[in-house]
């Protein structure tokens, strides 16, 4: 009789294999739901920023001059750019997805005046 310690190089393998499946799973879903909590902070930007114009508005009567891009923190831009255009009946602002967050199946989120929002898929919003 031989007294044997450790593993087997079948045992092995079938952890190594159970592992990966695991991995190619759970990673995919990771991915998403960090897209998405980004994508969750630029709305909540976007949406101050809207607010801000609104302010400007009801003081000025017009979205000119509006100054929302002090609202967008590092932290929102860092994944997105966000841009303001303004006028005196109007404004759209949209947030174009950038970096490792080009991939986000969203696209660019936008909002306007009459808080209209649109992406490139339904439900982003």
């Amino acid at each position: 009789m031989r007294n044997s310690n450790g593993f087997t190089l079948i045992e092995v393998m079938i952890a190594v294999a159970i592992i990966g499946i695991l991995a190619a799973i759970a990673y995919p879903s990771y991915v998403e739901h960090v897209q998405r909590s980004r994508r969750e902070s630029a709305i909540a930007e976007i949406l101050a920023a809207a607010q801000t114009a609104e302010r400007h508005y009801a003081v000025n009567y017009s979205y000119v001059g509006a100054t929302i891009m002090s609202r967008i923190p590092a932290t929102g831009s860092t994944h997105y750019n966000v841009s303001y255009t303004g006028s005196a009946t109007g404004y759209t602002i949209s947030a174009a997805p950038t970096g490792v967050q080009s991939g986000d199946k969203c696209g660019t989120l936008t909002i306007d005046q009459a808080g209209t929002k649109a992406a490139a898929v339904a439900g982003c919003w």
